[in-house]
This record gives structure tokens, C-alpha cells and sequence, in this order.
């Protein structure tokens, strides 16, 4: 009752108009601002809470980059409304045309758990700036987020035009029921395709934000401390290893594997102390239930002896230490689905490896090095939500950039491309559809509306029956830009009705 409730509220709300103005519109950004600036206080207990996130990530990873969405989308804001003029084209002669962006209507959020304030607030940010009503679903698996945006969003924002509905499944598939102009899901596959198959019902558009299984190919023409920092900072700097773009596994060649490990042990001792279980600067599991679940991975017994650094955990703090496994088999449980945790599998290439795969994939007889094996690999799997490749090799770099296809990928870093508003996030096949941040924000909640304009003047007298081989003729003549038919048809040659 209250999905319907919400629904039917907000599609009056939408339906007077008032969220049309720019007026508005700039005031709830304005809002989102003033709430994210006001109680990072508040925000930063609540993610401690959650999921012991450290006040830095919290800030900068979360605070940080919803404040900045809402400062460029109020400097953009006029200009992403103003309709687009385009050229009317010949057969309407004379006329105007122009794309017009219109929002969409009323749209429903549901957001993730492990960026459970970005992840909320960054497409209500694009879903305002458009001029649309929202009702926002946050992740019931982070309680105290979840709490805290029920509780302010009404004090920041206009509680007629946008609406926080709490709970779990049977909340969130009442609110599927409904009917809306687009919904935005943030999550994983499987509950992704519910999404879709629910939404299909009323041919609702919906934007997928999914995950998949990020590879980090790591060239030995690196710099191998620079290198091993960024992977650990994307990997556990960012929620320890629960983010849909942390390097899910590594390759790199079994000559370079002993290097990079020690390269990577190096830097997890500086970051997280030679007891990372006690550092308060790395995040715990979320839940029970996705501890046991990593447990489970690491006690595999395709994987267990594996274990190369760390492997620790603490089930009362939920927490797991920083965790390297080298030369998984490819058919383990580990390298099947998305990690989302902080253990990091380094695979070996070499041509052994991919013929004993179950993926039998031959290899073509260009790849000379060890190193484009990896693309093999990679391509053999579901699409990522992002790429990484560490290499000096401009031609590898090339060769990355046009042979893998993901949702977006990095040469020698991790994650920071979304912090880039001028650069589409989104995923690839299996890893989502359709994109958001910056303009794209806007766009993804926003009808682009043609309108074509035309005079009492300028008839064109051979478009009318009755055809006649003379009127197709000139029409024939316009459509190829002939001077002589465009000057018949404006003097309504040839004559008749």
C-alpha cells in the first residue's frame, strides 16, 4: 500500500508541473548539498556503522562525490536544459527544428549496500537535476544509511516531489508492481534480471548498474611499487574489495607473479599494519552472511592451499584480512562469480593455462608474449564493469583499448574514472546498461523530445495525391538536392490540388 501510496503522490506531484522550472530543480540540488555538507557528521556514523567504513573513505569516497555531482550539475543545469537547435532538413521547407529535453515522469531508485549514501544519492541527483519525482529504495543490508536518508530527505529536499520507502523484498517488489517512467537499479546480476522481467510488465525503461568479475592485467613493463599501491588502494582502499569496480582478479606472467606478490605484501604491511584484522582503516563484511560466503571460498578445496598472503579472519569483528591466492583453477567457485571481498586471485598466462581451461579457446598465433594471453582470458568471460591494465607498452595499450570490451577501464590505476563527470559509468552485457554521472546523469532521466515547426508557407504541392509521375519526379529531385526540383516544388510545380 505504501508503494502505491508514493507512486500515485508523486505522479500528481509531477503532473502539476512544478518540477519543470529550473527554479526547483537548482533548490533540491542546493538541498542535497546543504544536507551532504551539514551532516557528514551524521553520514560518517552511519557508514561506521554499517560497515566500519573509515571516516576517509566515507569523506572521500562517498560525501565527497555526491557534493561534487550536485556542484556540476548546478553549473550545468541551464545548459542541459536548453533545447538543441538542429537543422530542419529539406521536405519541410521552411521550418525549425529542435531536440527538447523533457523529464521522464515519476522513476524509482533502488540503490546497493556497500556505497549505500553515493550509491542513493548520486542518480537522485541526475533523476532532480532532470525534473523528475523519485521515491528512493535503499539497501535494507545497510540499516543505519537506510535510516538516516529516511530521516533527511524530507528535511532537504521537497517531500512532495521525493519520497525514501524502507524494507526489504516484499517492499521492494511491491514497488516494482507499480508503474514507472524508468527505474534505476544498483546491485548485482541476479536481482538485476528480477528488476528487468518486473519492469518489462509496463515496458518500463530501466538502468541496470550491475558488477562482474573486473580484471587488473599487470605488464612487468611497469613500475611495480607505483603499480602495487593502486591496485591495493582500488582493492581494499575501496570498502575492503566490496565495490562493483575493485580489481576482481589479476594477470600477469608466472616470471613476474613472485615480484608483483612481494611487491603487493610490501604495500598491504604499510597500509594495514602486520595485524590488518586490528587496522581501523579497513572496512569489515558487511553481514554474516557474506562473511560465511568468503569463508566458503577461501576453505574450497580447489583453492585452499592457494592462499599465498593473508587469509585471516575474524568472525566477530567480520572482518577479513587482505587476501592473495596464486594460480586458482580457472573452474573454481572463486573465479566463477563476482568476489565482491577482499580476497584477490593472480593468474598466470601462459599457453598451458588457457588450453587446460574449460573454455577451450585456442590461441591465435600473433599473441608472441605471454602478457596478450590475458586478453584471451578476459574475453572469454562475461563483460566487466571496468578494465585495468598497468603497462608502460604503448602498443599494449592500444591493443587493451580496442580488444576488451567493458563498461569502462584504466591504464595503470583503478576505480578513479568515476570520479570524472565528464566520463560515462555504466556496464557492458552482463556488467549493466545504460550509463550515469555528469551530463549522462541528466540525460539517463530525460526524454530527448524532437520538435519540428512549421509555416503556412512554402507548400509543396507534389507530396499530395494524386500521385503522378511528374510529382515523383520533383520529389525524387528535392530528396537528392537538385536546385531545379527544390525551385518546382516551391513554386508548386507541378500544377494541380
Amino acid at each position: 500500500m505504501e508503494a502505491f501510496s508514493a507512486a500515485e503522490q508523486l505522479r500528481a506531484s509531477f503532473a502539476s508541473g512544478m518540477t519543470r522550472p529550473v527554479a526547483w530543480r537548482a533548490a533540491q540540488l542546493r538541498g542535497v548539498l546543504r544536507m551532504a555538507t551539514e551532516m557528514e557528521a551524521e553520514i560518517c556514523g552511519a557508514l561506521r556503522t554499517d560497515l566500519a567504513k573509515p571516516h576517509m573513505e566515507s569523506y572521500v569516497h562517498e560525501i565527497s562525490l555526491v557534493k561534487s555531482s550536485c556542484m556540476f550539475a548546478l553549473k550545468n543545469l541551464n545548459k542541459w536544459m536548453k533545447p538543441k537547435k538542429v537543422p530542419a532538413g529539406i521536405l519541410p521547407f521552411p521550418s525549425t527544428a529542435k531536440v527538447t529535453p523533457e523529464p521522464l515522469g515519476v522513476v524509482l531508485v533502488i540503490s546497493a549496500w556497500n556505497y549505500p549514501f553515493l550509491l542513493a544519492m548520486d542518480p537522485v541527483i541526475g533523476a532532480l537535476a532532470a525534473g523528475n519525482t523519485i521515491v528512493l529504495k535503499p539497501s535494507e543490508i545497510a540499516p543505519a544509511t537506510s535510516s538516516l536518508l529516511a530521516d533527511l530527505l524530507p528535511r532537504f529536499l521537497d517531500g512532495s516531489c521525493v519520497k525514501v520507502v524502507q524494507g526489504g523484498v516484499p517492499e521492494t517488489t511491491a514497488l516494482l508492481e507499480q508503474k514507472w517512467d524508468k527505474i534505476f537499479y544498483t546491485g548485482n546480476c541476479n536481482v538485476g534480471r528480477i528488476v528487468m522481467t518486473m519492469a518489462a510488465k509496463h515496458l518500463t525503461p530501466v538502468i541496470l548498474e550491475l558488477g562482474g568479475k573486473c580484471p587488473a592485467i599487470v605488464d612487468p613493463n611497469v613500475d611495480l611499487h607505483i603499480a602495487a599501491k593502486r591496485i591495493a588502494a582500488g582493492k581494499w582502499g575501496c570498502n575492503n574489495g566490496q565495490a562493483c569496480i575493485s580489481p576482481d582478479f589479476v594477470i600477469t606472467t608466472k616470471a613476474f607473479a613472485p615480484k608483483l606478490l612481494e611487491a603487493l605484501a610490501k604495500v598491504l604491511e604499510s597500509f594495514y599494519g602486520k595485524d590488518p584484522l586490528r587496522s581501523p582503516d579497513l572496512s569489515r563484511i558487511v553481514n554474516s552472511n557474506h562473511f560465511n560466503r568468503l569463508r566458503g571460498l577461501m576453505d574450497d578445496e580447489m583453492v585452499s592451499d592457494k592462499i599465498v598472503i593473508g587469509g585471516q579472519s575474524d568472525e566477530r569483528q567480520l572482518k577479513i584480512a587482505p587476501t592473495l591466492l596464486l594460480d586458482v583453477p580457472l573452474d573454481s567457485a572463486i573465479m566463477k562469480d563476482e568476489i565482491f571481498g577482499p580476497l584477490l586471485p593472480i593468474i598466470t598466462v601462459h599457453h598451458e593455462t588457457l588450453l587446460s581451461s574449460d573454455h577451450n579457446i585456442m590461441l591465435d598465433s600473433t599473441f608472441v608474449d605471454e602478457i596478450y594471453e590475458s586478453f584471451v582470458l578476459i574475453n572469454s568471460m562475461r563483460k566487466p564493469l571496468a578494465a585495468y591494465l598497468f603497462t608502460k607498452d604503448s602498443k599494449l595499450q592500444d591493443q587493451f583499448e580496442k580488444g576488451i570490451s567493458a563498461g569502462g577501464m584504466i591504464i595503470n590505476d583503478t576505480s578513479i574514472h568515476l570520479t570524472n563527470p565528464y566520463l560515462p559509468f555504466g556496464g557492458v552485457g552482463e556488467s549493466g546498461m545504460g550509463a550515469y554521472h555528469g551530463t549522462f546523469s541528466f540525460d539517463a532521466f530525460s526524454h530527448r523530445k524532437a520538435v519540428l515547426a512549421r509555416y503556412f508557407i512554402g507548400e509543396t504541392k507534389a507530396r499530395y495525391p494524386p500521385y503522378t509521375p511528374a510529382k515523383l519526379k520533383i520529389l525524387k529531385g528535392v530528396l537528392k538536392g537538385s536546385p531545379v526540383a527544390m525551385i518546382q516544388a516551391v513554386l508548386g510545380c507541378p500544377r494541380g490540388p
